[in-house]
């Protein structure tokens, strides 16, 4: 090719490029230029600068990312390019005018049977204060609400942890302090495994909702100031938790029930009683919690597609159970299902406004922790979608800012102050309960 013609097409590919928003992922062009490309073709350009606007001054948070398994497992630098399937990087955080990312401390119902838990919350805690001090420039370690706005006034990231189930603190409320200690700010009472206090969404009811222990645990995690987090749990643990707590709660990443009818969404019925708590609902971007009905047969299809591989390598890596986990992430991601539209995503939060009210809504999309995800939320640096679809919706500024990040930031300074008032009137710093199984 000829020079003239080479820095012709040089400057051509340039000014796509430039084209492009920063909500498009950086290194995931190639597989989302087509969609994006429709989408600028009937974007509103003069409501999309607007939304533009509106996100870079807003404090934008997601309260639930699974990126710290590949961190720990793998050492993974946030400063680098994410590993298939992972879709968090500083970078795309960046493009996606982040201000706070909860890291999730995912402790595998594994560890409970093989033990182990506390370590490994411990070993990804750790993972978490490494990549600040990594990125000095670019993040930093974050405890309260003060440092989610003093972040924002840095242009930092502020980065907080939220643990993953209750099975990590081993039924100890010593242990629970600790990992409080260390910066832990929520826990989410169960994963998907009843524990030995607390009913899980899916799992076996052996408690009827919260035994006396959880009750004592939510009353320690309201002294200390440790968010009480209730994705996941049954929906009697749920309005236990809510009986108990005199904080407001949360649900780090859930959705409505009402419009994908899985367990692990929330029914109106207690979306009101989380209102009424003064708590908040972050919507979880997961496509079958999005739209059960249209998701579910075509998630049970690549199921009994992949049966047989899974079931190879659940026995190859029976005694590893991060590695498992790592390879059938990856096994799965080779099958991606159909994208849903991101209208159906906002429909959630048309619901629980709906319901709830503007004040009770917010954004957790568990990122790195499933592989599908509607059509332009696929990742931390689409986040402006959500901006831009939310005033094609007739969405105020102030609304906006509040289902960003300003709901949950007001329940975290809530529950900063309820712990301060319970520290003055509890002498002894809390129990020193545990129990055995």
């Amino acid at each position: 090719m000829k020079p003239r013609r080479v820095f012709r097409s040089l400057l051509i590919s340039f000014l796509i490029l430039s084209c492009f928003s920063f909500a498009i992922p950086i290194g995931a062009q190639r597989t989302t230029q087509p969609a994006q490309s429709r989408a600028r073709s009937t974007r509103d350009e003069a409501l999309w600068q607007k939304a533009l606007a509106i996100h870079r001054r807003a404090i934008v948070i997601d309260t639930h990312n699974d990126v710290t398994t590949p961190m720990t497992n793998d050492d993974y630098d946030l400063g680098g390019t994410p590993p298939t399937p992972y879709r968090t990087s500083i970078a795309r955080m960046k493009q996606g005018g982040e201000t706070a990312e909860f890291f999730s401390l995912y402790i595998k119902p594994w560890y409970v049977a093989h033990g182990g838990a506390a370590r490994r919350t411990l070993d990804m805690i750790d993972s978490v204060y490494r990549a600040v001090e990594r990125h000095p420039n670019d993040l930093m370690f974050a405890t309260t609400s003060s440092d989610i706005r003093r972040a924002k006034a840095q242009n930092k990231i502020a980065c907080l942890m939220g643990i993953e189930g209750g099975h990590a603190i081993e039924n100890s409320l010593p242990a629970l302090r600790e990992f409080y200690r260390l910066g832990v700010r929520y826990m989410t009472l169960t994963w998907n495994n009843t524990n030995d206090w607390a009913d899980a969404a899916r799992g076996e009811r052996k408690h009827n909702g919260l035994s006396d222990f959880g009750k004592e645990v939510v009353r320690e995690m309201n002294r200390l100031g440790m968010l009480v987090d209730v994705s996941h749990v049954s929906d009697k643990t749920m309005s236990d938790a809510l009986d108990v707590s005199k904080a407001p709660i949360i649900a780090s990443h859930s959705s409505a029930r009402a419009l994908s009818n899985v367990p692990r969404n929330i029914p109106d019925d207690l979306l009101r009683r989380i209102a009424k708590n003064g708590g908040v609902v972050q919507i979880n971007f997961y496509s079958l919690f999005v739209d059960q009905k249209t998701v579910a047969p075509q998630s049970d299809e690549r199921g009994q597609k992949l049966k047989a591989q899974q079931e190879s390598l659940s026995v190859k890596y029976a005694d590893d159970p991060e590695r498992l986990a790592e390879e059938s992430d990856k096994l799965e991601a080779q099958y991606p299902l159909p994208p849903l539209p991101l209208s159906r995503l906002i429909d959630h939060i048309d619901h629980i406004v709906k319901v709830a009210g503007i004040d009770h809504v917010g954004l957790g999309p568990d990122f790195d922790g499933a592989n599908d995800f509607p059509e332009g939320a696929r990742d931390v640096s689409m986040f402006p979608n959500i901006t831009y679809e939310l005033l094609k919706r007739g969405y105020s500024e102030q609304d906006i800012d509040k289902i960003l990040g300003g709901n949950f930031l007001r329940v975290f300074a809530q529950a900063e102050l309820v712990a301060r008032k319970m520290s003055r009137s509890i002498s002894g710093g809390g129990s020193t309960r545990r129990i055995n199984k």
